[in-house]
């Protein structure tokens, strides 16, 4: 007799068609619950541990806290429903925003912290958000400066009486300092405006909200140009990572080390509420991931599991070459966002000791995973596919007329069930073209072999992937064209042996103009964020085109590679 959880359906009936196992069973809780479950369950035991800051807390503190925020955002009037978004790296303050919003029903709307003024602008509008929680600065990010930049009103308003023309939904800017200036709520003070919280009130509220509500908004790049947020409901990310957190093995004696950034599904959905899901231990080694940094926190905190990207798992194995430490603790974790060579996983399975670490596949859209490997699972399909399907999930790989295809052909990957987001915040165009029938298009070519183990095989769109940022070409394509000196511009993605790819742009100049690649790049800073400035530019009289006057991209690769390779500069 097969195990459910253990042994996924293969391929139906001699197609690309594959439904995962009914076990573990979904649960019809909101994120409020998870966390009341996991204070019940475990309120002694260590929840939050951010070594550098320096600040630990169990179970029943984060939920304290939490609620502290919950009450503080309830006195600026923010009530079920209202956006709120967060803009900071991994901070303690992230994980209590994350909480206290959705102990409220308010609507989480995470703002990748390498977002630029336009990008924030952007992502503020179109999500209509009445309060904006942010860091004061990160690195060469000067937030509490760009705030100041978009709404100069601030400064002659009084804290929640803001109006600023082009911010016009914004009521509140709440910054992560002790004195951000006039207009602006230090986040200590709205924490402290909540002291003493009643939970009889915070408990009524909880008890309102549905897990099928959104409660939070992630952006997402899109071939029209511009982000797209997608909205996601309690129902989608509290079971999503339940699920993934089952296939790594996690339980309350695990200590979960999380470098991945928070406002990723990576960082917030299979980091934070994974961890919640089985009463673990949630490690953030820093605001941003240094492989130093992680190393040292795995050894000190007697880390059990660890999560990352390919390339984060690269720059820690050259750390740990260079300086060893004890990291004998670690036995799992997941390492998602690109393809990992087979090398790479034999070397963190040998000098990281993670024999059970496990390969995920999926889109935010899809809460995120759809596919992961078992720890159970040989280390050469843990390679070269993506796993198998979660549970609760069916996946069809079709063919242009939408035609589901025969095991073993390639495909477009539909993903169908619990996990599928709302749609796309405000933007029922885009939702209809991605949700057809229930069925979420997620524009990656795929293949199942005999035992419904996947491979990605390539993307219908010209998605690039860098050190595992997703990148749409089209939407930095938009932002240069707006520059009065550009007539044209392709953007797309050339092997790179330490991200994957990188970002590369053909850009043809207005006539008459004079331009080179520097001013190309300068006139992305600052605007964009940093791993969107095409790292190669180059200046070109015309692009190649089809006859109907489509760009040929793959030309434009192909020439671009042969000059790398060659070794000319751009």
């Amino acid at each position: 007799m097969t195990d459910p959880q253990t042994d996924p359906a293969a391929p139906i009936d001699g197609l690309s068609h594959v439904r995962g196992p009914s076990a573990p069973p979904l649960q019809h809780i909101t994120i409020p619950a998870l966390l009341r479950q996991a204070v019940e369950q475990h309120g002694s035991r260590e929840a939050l541990v951010f070594t550098e800051a320096g600040i630990r807390m169990t179970y029943a503190e984060l939920a304290r806290k939490a609620d502290e925020l919950a009450a503080g955002l309830l006195e600026l009037g923010v009530a079920k429903g209202d956006r709120v978004g967060i803009w900071s790296p991994n901070r303690c303050e992230w994980v209590l925003t994350q909480f206290a919003t959705a102990r409220i029903g308010a609507i989480l709307v995470t703002i990748n912290p390498a977002y630029r003024l336009a990008e924030l602008e952007y992502a503020l509008n179109k999500t209509g958000c009445k309060v904006l929680i942010a860091a004061e600065s990160f690195k060469s990010s000067n937030y509490l400066g760009m705030i100041r930049e978009l709404a100069p009103e601030l400064a002659a308003a009084a804290p929640g009486a803001v109006a600023a023309a082009r911010l016009p939904s914004l009521r509140h800017a709440v910054v992560m300092a002790a004195d951000p200036g006039p207009g602006i709520l230090p986040f200590e003070t709205l924490q402290a405006m909540g002291a003493g919280a009643d939970t009889a009130e915070l408990d009524a509220l909880s008890a309102g909200l549905s897990p099928e509500e959104a409660i939070n908004i992630q952006f997402t790049s899109g071939t029209t140009g511009l982000p797209k947020g997608a909205t996601l409901t309690h129902f989608n990310i509290v079971n999503n990572a339940r699920f993934v957190t089952s296939r790594i093995k996690l339980t309350g004696a695990d200590r979960l080390l999380i470098p991945v950034p928070l406002y990723h599904c990576f960082g917030m959905v299979m980091g934070v509420l994974g961890a919640v899901s089985k009463g673990a231990a949630m490690i953030f080694p820093g605001a941003a991931f240094e492989p130093a940094a992680v190393l040292d926190a795995a050894a000190a905190e007697r880390a059990t599991a660890l999560y990352g990207v390919p390339t984060m798992f690269v720059a820690m194995l050259q750390e740990l070459d260079k300086t060893p430490r004890d990291i004998s603790s670690l036995r799992t974790g997941i390492m998602a966002g690109a393809p990992c060579p087979i090398e790479i996983m034999r070397r963190v399975s040998r000098d990281m000791h993670m024999q059970e670490v496990t390969i995920c596949y999926g889109m935010t859209e899809t809460a995120p995973v759809s596919f992961q490997s078992f720890t159970t699972d040989p280390a050469e399909k843990r390679c070269t596919t993506v796993g198998r399907v979660h549970p609760h999930l069916e996946v069809k790989a079709v063919d242009t007329e939408g035609r589901t295809v025969p095991a073993g052909a390639r495909g477009e990957l539909l993903v169908r069930g619990y996990s599928v987001m709302q749609g796309y915040w405000d933007d029922a165009k885009a939702t209809a073209e991605a949700i057809q029938d229930g069925w979420m298009r997620t524009g990656d070519l795929g293949t199942f072999d005999a035992e419904g183990f996947c491979s990605i095989t390539g993307r219908v769109k010209d998605m690039i992937i860098r050190g595992g940022e997703n990148i749409y070409p089209r939407e930095i394509e938009e932002f240069l064209i707006r520059h009065p000196q550009i007539a044209d511009a392709q953007v797309f993605g050339v092997p790179d042996g330490k991200f994957g790819e990188q970002v590369c742009a053909w850009i043809v100049p207005a006539p008459g103009a004079v331009l080179d690649e520097e001013a190309v790049r300068s006139h992305c800073r600052g605007q964009i964020a940093h791993f969107k400035i095409p790292h190669f530019v180059r200046i070109v009289d015309a692009l190649p085109m089809t006859v109907t006057g489509k760009p040929q991209k793959f030309k434009m690769r192909e020439a671009m590679v042969q000059q790398l390779q060659a070794g000319v500069k751009c």
